[in-house]
C-alpha cells in the first residue's frame, strides 16, 4: 500500500511538471508593453496646452510655424519642418512622434488629410486612462501650402481649430474660439514676412485670452530651401523662449532681431 500511495504522488508529480512546461507562455508571463516610457503610476503628464499657428507664404516660399503655452519649453516638440515638405504642429494630449510621422509621410506624398487619418489611425493609444489618443491635436501642412488639421473629442476644453488662407490655427485650454478666430485674421491681414505673421497670429491669439492657465514659453519655426543664414541652411528661424513671464514678448524681440523678419535676399547667381 505505502509503495502504492508513493507512486501515485510521483505519477501526480510529473504530471504537473509536464502541464507547467504545456502552459502558453502567456497564461505565466505579462507581455512588454509595447510603449515603455509613459509617465509614472499615479502621475499624468499635462497637457502641452497650447495655441499655435502653421502658415505658408507663396510669395517668398518659406513656411512654418508659432506656439505659445502655459508649459515649460513648448518648442521642445510641437513644431516639425522641412524645407520643400512641410510643417506640422502636435500639441494638446502630446504625441511628439506625430510630428516626425507627419513629415516622413509628405515626403512620401501624402496628402495632408490623409496623413492625419493614417498617424491617428494608426496610433496604438498605449495610455488610454492618463494619455488617450482622443487627446490628441494636431495640424499638417505640405509645402504649396495644402494643410488639414484634428481635435480629438477629449482635448481640454476649449478646443479647437481654424481654417485661414494659407494657415490653420489651432489651440486647447483656451479662452474661448476667439482665440483661433483672432489668430486667422491676424496672419491674413499681416503684412511682411512669414515671421511677422506668425508673430501677429500669437499676439493676437493672447490678446483674444490665449491659454486659460497663462503664459510661459513660446517659439517659431521657419523653413526654405537654403534660406538660412550661411551655406546649405534650410532654417530661416528657429526661436525659443523656454521660461519667461512674457514669453511673447520676448519672442517678438528674438524675431525683430533676426534675418527672418527683413527683406528675403536676392538668390545667389
Amino acid at each position: 500500500m505505502r509503495k502504492t500511495q508513493i507512486l501515485l504522488a510521483a505519477l501526480v508529480a510529473m504530471s504537473n511538471v509536464a502541464s507547467a512546461q504545456t502552459k502558453p507562455r502567456a497564461e505565466y508571463e505579462k507581455p512588454k508593453p509595447v510603449y515603455t516610457k509613459l509617465a509614472p503610476a499615479g502621475e499624468a503628464w499635462d497637457p502641452v496646452a497650447t495655441f499655435s499657428i502653421i502658415g505658408y507664404d507663396p510669395e517668398t516660399g518659406e513656411i512654418g510655424g508659432a506656439v505659445q503655452s502655459r508649459v515649460f519649453s513648448v518648442g521642445n516638440g510641437v513644431l516639425w519642418a522641412e524645407a520643400g515638405v512641410g510643417v506640422a504642429a502636435t500639441q494638446a494630449v502630446v504625441d511628439v512622434s506625430y510630428g516626425p510621422q507627419s513629415i516622413s509621410l509628405l515626403k512620401q506624398g501624402l496628402s495632408p488629410a490623409a496623413i492625419i487619418k493614417k498617424v491617428w489611425d494608426a496610433d496604438p493609444d498605449p495610455d488610454t486612462l492618463r494619455w488617450s489618443k482622443h487627446g490628441r491635436q494636431f495640424a499638417v501642412m505640405d509645402a504649396k501650402g495644402n494643410y488639414a488639421a484634428f481635435t480629438g473629442t477629449k482635448a481640454s476644453d476649449w478646443a479647437g481649430h481654424k481654417s485661414g488662407v494659407f494657415c490653420t490655427a489651432q489651440g486647447n485650454i483656451l479662452a474661448g474660439p476667439g482665440v483661433v478666430d483672432s489668430m486667422v485674421v491676424a496672419f491674413e491681414r499681416t503684412k511682411g514676412r512669414l515671421a511677422l505673421r506668425l508673430l501677429a497670429a500669437i499676439e493676437a491669439g493672447q490678446l483674444a485670452g490665449g491659454d486659460k492657465r497663462g503664459m510661459q514659453s513660446a517659439a517659431m519655426l521657419i523653413v526654405k530651401k537654403d534660406a538660412g543664414v550661411w551655406l546649405h541652411n534650410d532654417v530661416v528661424a528657429r526661436l525659443q523662449v523656454d521660461d519667461n513671464p512674457e514669453p511673447i514678448k520676448e519672442l517678438r524681440r528674438l524675431v525683430e532681431k533676426s534675418p527672418a523678419s527683413r527683406q528675403p535676399r536676392p538668390p545667389a547667381r
